[in-house]
């Protein structure tokens, strides 16, 4: 499955996306809070610097942007310096504004976060001030962003609603909106408000509600996952959506689509250290998986992925494609299936030496994994950031061995090597000896046991032809795995005097 999600993510191509919304400036006021004040039980912070972002819609706006789509923006800010500000960062970031609608008696809405530090800790929010109009927009100013929506759509491959209730998505503005897509057959997805009412939302693609959102709008209390597809199916109906995505924190996401069963679409728990944004990251990444095509369930998938990098860190920040793709490969080694074809290897090597990781390579039967195979491999392991195990097959190991090994298929040992945390790869090869297999990986590093310093490694010529090194890493005195099998088997001079040092 990872590595379907990561050539998804390669193939997303530069979908145009449409994101209608309440724009916001979001500014952070960091400094130093280790004082309370003695005019009153507060904190002092001591402001030390000033940060602005792109906030609400402009949130996604940023995510979608650095996710490679790209975005026009249709919303309206003020005639002063916050909405210049805003505009600024929307031009610079590549963004079409044509959609933009400055008004003078509208101020720009701006969040402002002090952020304190004490005894150079973990930064953490200690106020926010809004400044903000919330009026509905006039009916005048509704139409010229929806005139100005509908020649964009022509060109649009997905429309995005994200909705902070700020006073730009009015109930009228929502529902034109969201026809008008239909009726360009442009997906539009919804990051709605939390509110009790989401009729506007009608006949929406799909909705991202959370729990608390989804509880006040559906009625229903999520105490279960029974409960929760109860919520869902009534929302899903009621709203005659094609799908509903409720995020559920760390459980991960409900997905419920039309003339399907609900399914669950879980997560890893990570370390949360701030939620905010999390939703706006969500919503960005399964509109531009939509926009590009991919199945509803990949884009829930990749929207946990992103959602759970976004709240590692602090504030509002984006996620980028290779962010994506190397937690996803991170979570297949972690799940254990290493095991790779070697076109699948190749492809993988690949996406690690564009970001720079160099990779280890070493061979062998590995028929009964032993102490002195673990030292063996960390050993190797510290010699790239990648480790690539080449597998010998049955058929091979019965050449190498002979008739009465390996004791253990080739199936059974790569699960047992997969087990091993410094392995990141592992290919079975079927050749008599590694050549093929080193000259098709070109590891920066070729790792074999001390005891082939005579014997001479395979690979050697080919792997310093280029600048690669050879490695002969140091053995476990006293272990071997044909003196094991040996003992075991109470056969020959090994099963009366202690083995001798050996790693095949």
């Amino acid at each position: 499955m990872y590595r379907q999600l990561v050539q998804l993510v390669e193939g997303l191509g530069r979908p145009r996306i449409l994101v209608v919304g309440d724009l916001m400036l979001d500014r952070y006021v960091y400094g130093d809070a280790e004082r309370i004040s003695p005019e009153a039980p507060i904190q002092i912070l001591r402001a030390e610097d000033t940060e602005s972002r792109l906030g609400g819609a402009g949130s996604v706006v940023a995510n979608l942007r650095a996710l490679g789509a790209a975005v026009s923006v249709f919303s309206v800010i003020g005639r002063d310096a916050a909405g210049a500000e805003v505009g600024r960062e929307l031009k610079e970031g590549g963004v079409r504004t044509g959609g933009l609608l400055r008004l003078g008696d509208r101020p720009t809405t701006i969040k402002t976060r002090f952020v304190g530090r004490a005894q150079q800790r973990h930064p953490q929010q200690v106020l926010r001030v809004d400044q903000e109009d919330t009026r509905p927009l006039s009916r005048q100013i509704e139409d010229r962003l929806l005139s100005k929506f509908e020649v964009a759509l022509k060109a649009a491959d997905g429309a995005v609603i994200s909705d902070y209730n700020k006073g730009v998505l009015t109930p009228r503005l929502t529902r034109s909106v969201i026809r008008m897509a239909r009726r360009s057959k442009v997906p539009v997805v919804v990051d709605p408000i939390k509110a009790p009412d989401y009729s506007k939302y009608r006949r929406a693609t799909l909705l991202t509600p959370n729990r608390s959102e989804t509880e006040l709008a559906s009625g229903v209390r999520l105490t279960g996952r029974g409960a929760v597809r109860r919520a869902a199916k009534r929302l899903l109906h009621e709203l005659a959506l094609d799908a509903l995505v409720v995020t559920l924190d760390k459980e991960g996401a409900w997905l419920a689509a039309r003339g399907k069963p609900g399914k669950m679409i879980p997560t890893r728990p990570r370390p949360v250290y701030d939620v905010t944004g999390a939703g706006d990251m969500v919503i960005s990444v399964i509109a531009l998986a939509l926009a590009a095509g991919a199945p509803l369930p990949d884009a829930v998938r990749l929207a946990n992925v992103a959602g759970g990098l976004e709240v590692m860190k602090f504030g509002v920040q984006t996620v980028s494609r290779d962010e994506i793709i190397t937690e996803l490969l991170e979570e297949a080694r972690r799940s254990g299936n290493k095991l790779r074809t070697l076109d699948g290897l190749l492809a993988d090597l690949a996406r690690h030496r564009a970001r720079g990781e160099s990779v280890a390579f070493t061979n062998g039967c590995f028929d009964l994994i032993h102490a002195g195979h673990i030292e063996y491999f960390d050993f190797a392991a510290s010699q790239s950031d990648v480790l690539v195990v080449g597998l010998n097959s049955d058929r091979s190991v019965r050449a190498l061995k002979g008739p009465q090994r390996p004791i253990c298929p080739q199936r059974q040992r790569a699960r047992v090597l997969s087990a091993i945390e410094v392995i990141d790869y592992i290919v079975i090869f079927d050749e008599d000896t590694p050549q093929k297999l080193i000259e098709a990986v070109r590891p920066d590093a070729l790792i074999k046991g001390e005891d082939w310093r005579r014997k001479g490694v395979v690979g050697r010529r080919f792997v310093e032809s280029y600048g690669g090194r050879v490695v002969l890493a140091p053995l476990v005195k006293g272990l071997s795995t044909t003196d094991l099998v040996n003992r075991i088997r109470g056969t020959g001079a090994a099963a009366s005097r202690p083995p001798k040092g050996g790693s095949s």
